[in-house]
């Protein structure tokens, strides 16, 4: 029997994407005779629905205490949006789950599970139903149709079961990243194939596409550190703020702009110490290389509270203003035993093959289903 796999994600972010994408290769490995499809479920809803979804957006920027409180309401609640909103909006995602006819859905942000649940409810038979938590503990995870629920950590597992999860469906298996974060070179390997100097204190600075709010205070931060250390600026697909940032540094010997890379893990391995926005992805694939985030410019709501995981596990600092950085850098370098704890603590909170556990605890509760003809999995 080739199992049908859907798995769903929504382009808010990268993080739901990227895990989407390590979960269907680790399943296609496992089982290379499934059927696995990836889609973003905003292609699949009605243009209105679209419209709703990506509202957050203009409050975050316009009014982002407005959005904190919003998203705070939405953490502790049953559902993230009223039911005949999701109905009504994302009737062409139903129509396609029902023309797939999926053995398994796996969901990947709190809402697409949701969606799924409802559309779980119409569907006969009923599909398995599994969710994702990419760092963000919501009680809106908690459906009846879901089967089961993948968490990053022990932690959020914990909240989730302390909210009415049932404790026989939550499995922490750490967050999907690229099975690549498996199989990493070693420090000296990567410093030697990047030309980076084994002495050098290595900076890295992720700004992505979203540009950190406010790029070049950061950076004025980071130019004020009194120690050597080299520096490497990752804009991400954001071209106007690399081609910014490569005028503003020409001729710099220790700072260097790039892109897009398809090497973030060897430039991570290779680094000492990592500037970023606390996205869950950036965050996991930074404990895979053993690499301490500073966290900077968090999202409210969510990634605050990210913000205070990082800080509880030992595994970075919280920068809550610019002027902090500088200083937060500096002293690290003086106390190497505090930095080498911080690398030793994000190395501990490693789960590179959590792509790979998700899809087994997920093609191994479809093999149970499978063997027990007449149940429905729910």
């Amino acid at each position: 029997m080739h199992p049908r796999i859907l798995i769903l994600f929504v382009a808010q972010g990268a993080a739901h994407q990227r895990a989407a994408k390590a979960l269907r290769k680790a399943i296609l490995e496992l089982r290379p005779d499934a059927r696995v499809e990836v889609i973003d479920i905003l292609q699949h809803s009605t243009a209105w629905f679209r419209a709703y979804y990506n509202s957050f957006l203009i409050i975050l920027k316009l009014w982002p205490g407005l959005w904190r409180r919003i998203e705070n309401i939405q953490h502790e609640s049953k559902s993230t949006s009223p039911a005949w909103i999701y109905q009504l909006g994302a009737r062409p995602l139903f129509r396609y789950v029902r023309d797939f006819a999926p053995e398994a859905v796996i969901a990947t942000e709190v809402g697409t599970c949701e969606l799924a649940a409802l559309c779980k409810r119409q569907a006969k038979p009923a599909f398995l139903l599994a969710g994702v938590e990419l760092m963000d503990f919501n009680r809106a995870w908690i459906q009846p149709e879901v089967d089961l629920l993948l968490t990053t950590h022990v932690d959020l597992a914990s909240e989730l079961v302390a909210a009415g999860a049932s404790a026989s469906r939550v499995v922490t298996t750490g967050q999907p990243i690229d099975p690549v974060f498996a199989c990493l070179p070693d420090r000296e390997s990567a410093r030697e194939t990047l030309d980076i100097n084994q002495n050098a204190f290595q900076l890295l600075v992720l700004l992505g596409g979203t540009g950190l709010g406010n790029p070049d205070r950061i950076l004025a931060e980071v130019l004020k550190i009194q120690y050597e250390l080299e520096v490497v600026i990752i804009t991400g697909r954001n071209q106007s703020l690399e081609a910014h940032l490569r005028n503003r540094f020409e001729g710099s010997s220790h700072v260097r702009v790039l892109g897009w890379v398809d090497n973030v893990q060897e430039w991570m391995v290779a680094s000492d110490l990592m500037v970023s926005k606390p996205g869950g992805g950036t965050l996991t694939e930074g404990f895979a290389c053993g690499l301490p985030m500073l966290a900077f410019n968090p999202l409210p709501g969510n990634e605050e509270r990210t913000c205070q995981w990082i800080e509880k596990w030992g595994a970075g600092i919280w920068i809550k203003k610019p002027e902090y950085l500088a200083p937060t850098i500096e002293s690290l370098l003086a106390d190497r035993p505090k930095l080498n704890a911080l690398r030793d603590r994000a190395r501990a909170l490693a789960h590179p093959h959590a792509a790979r556990d998700g899809a087994l605890a997920v093609l191994n509760l479809l093999a149970l289903r499978n063997a027990r003809p007449g149940k429905d999995g729910a």
